[in-house]
């Protein structure tokens, strides 16, 4: 059983052809791992804390020191600098080419690493030794829907498993009261592509991400209605699993197996939910190291709720922050969204640090593109910058992973790479390869063809492995 296609076949075949104890087989599958899966290789981590920032954060105002870009600031772009490259909102035939834009924040090395780190955050500065930074990472698409769905699934095109759906269905998850792959958002309104950034596409729907809010019930509708009771249903679910479970003895159809599952999780998560957005264990200290907030909606939350899971054994979090798209204003908006994940970011970092978690969680922050070098105006007196997919950065921190390490460069002024080309593919690949996957191997045959998180690209990122 090497590979994704034997591990599919070979399920399905056991769930037709057991005759007892299907419910409880299925559970032990999808819940805390299958029973047939196994890594490729000794895994260095067992946890991803996915950090996507909504918007495409801009590299050139955050990570990237470029004082060669503040020398020619205001200056034409050069034509050698455009040829053959298209932008979304930036015309580049016109005969007023866009001119240069360097940045307005101020820039020092931090830490043993000497890494450099923007004034916008302060916090995360302090971590820095901590930090793998991967700069000049391309993708293929310039538009925010697309781009998007590449960053989570690997694919331009609607309809594929995102990355935590790959990952719970080749690994499982730890967790057996809550799900393997969770997603928590915070900052105005929801990432463009929705549910279609953590769905499961082909994939069976079991492994689809779970949305849950921090305030309330973590999952709408979670609590019992009035008047029901405990036991009465208890009493309703066992009939219906019962049901249920004939079915797939008959059938072997895999969305019976997730309706099972998700029926028997959602009654565990009556007791595990409450408790796990309960902050009221957490200590003083600990809620002014986030910034956090009980019964708030916010990053920092989020971020102390990720910590929280991973710590409860669920496989993949995914947090999602908007508000990073910057055409009409890169100076008080950004300087608004930064603080509101400047803190928390460095928290969680030092939080999982403490608590012996970070040696076995892998931490990923970034945006779907970058920015260009060039500035872009909309309104008098304000400038921004458009979508550059060229070169762009990254942080990531964890397990397995070289600290207050740099990889990848930019040019002079940020626009290209320099030296090894870095894709979203290798970022996918490298965050597989510390999970004990083989990006290669793990693959699931549909219409025809064999599909991976990777399609037919993607490297690990050897260099940066410790």
């Amino acid at each position: 059983m090497e590979d994704g296609r034997l591990l599919q076949k070979t399920r399905r075949q056991l769930f037709r052809d057991c005759g007892v104890g299907l419910g409880k087989v299925a559970l032990a599958s999808l819940l805390e791992g299958s029973l047939l899966a196994k890594r490729h290789h000794a895994a260095k981590i067992e946890h991803v804390i996915f950090c996507s920032m909504a918007g495409a954060p801009s590299h050139l105002e955050l990570f990237e020191y470029k004082p060669e870009l503040t020398k020619w600031d205001g200056k034409a772009a050069p034509d050698s600098l455009l040829a053959g490259k298209r932008f979304a909102f930036m015309d580049t035939f016109s005969k007023e080419k866009p001119k240069l834009l360097g940045t307005r924040r101020q820039f020092a090395q931090h830490g043993k690493s000497g890494m450099w780190m923007s004034e916008l955050f302060p916090h995360l500065a302090k971590v820095v030794d901590d930090l793998t930074m991967v700069h000049s990472i391309s993708t293929e698409n310039f538009n925010h829907g697309p781009a998007k769905l590449f960053s989570n699934t690997g694919s331009v095109r609607p309809g594929r498993p995102s990355m935590g759906a790959w990952v719970t269905y080749g690994i499982g998850s730890e967790s057996k009261d809550l799900p393997g792959f969770v997603v928590l958002q915070s900052g105005g309104r929801g990432p463009r592509g929705g549910a279609l950034l953590w769905g499961s596409g082909f994939l069976p729907t079991a492994y689809q991400g779970i949305p849950f809010r921090n305030v309330g019930d973590p999952i709408l509708d979670l609590s019992n209605p009035k008047p029901i009771t405990a036991d009465e249903q208890r009493q309703t679910l066992d009939a219906i699993q019962d049901l249920n479970r004939m079915r797939l003895a008959s059938t072997g159809d895999e969305e019976i197996e997730t309706r099972i599952s998700s029926y028997e999780m959602a009654y565990r998560m009556q007791t595990s939910g409450p408790e796990l957005i309960d902050f009221g264990k957490e200590t003083a200290a600990t809620l002014e190291m986030y910034g956090a907030k009980p019964g708030v909606g916010s990053y920092a939350n989020n971020c102390l709720l990720a910590r929280r899971l991973v710590e409860r054994g669920v496989r993949f979090v995914q947090l999602y922050h908007a508000d990073w798209d910057h055409h009409d204003d890169i100076t008080k908006p950004l300087d608004k969204v930064c603080a509101e994940v400047d803190q928390a970011n460095a928290a969680l970092i030092t939080d999982l640090k403490q608590r012996g978690l970070l040696d076995k969680t892998l931490v990923v922050w970034g945006g779907e593109f970058g920015r260009t070098p060039m500035g872009e105006v909309r309104e008098k007196g304000k400038i921004g910058r458009n979508h550059h997919i060229d070169s762009y950065s990254m942080f990531l921190a964890g397990g397995g992973l070289k600290r207050g390490f740099t990889y990848g460069a930019s040019d002079e002024l940020g626009f290209s790479p320099v030296g090894d080309k870095i894709e979203v593919h290798d970022i996918h690949a490298t965050m597989l390869h510390l999970l004990g996957i083989d990006h290669l191997k793990l693959t699931y045959r549909f219409q025809g063809r064999d599909f991976r998180l990777t399609d037919i690209k993607g490297k690990v990122l050897e260099k940066i492995l410790a």
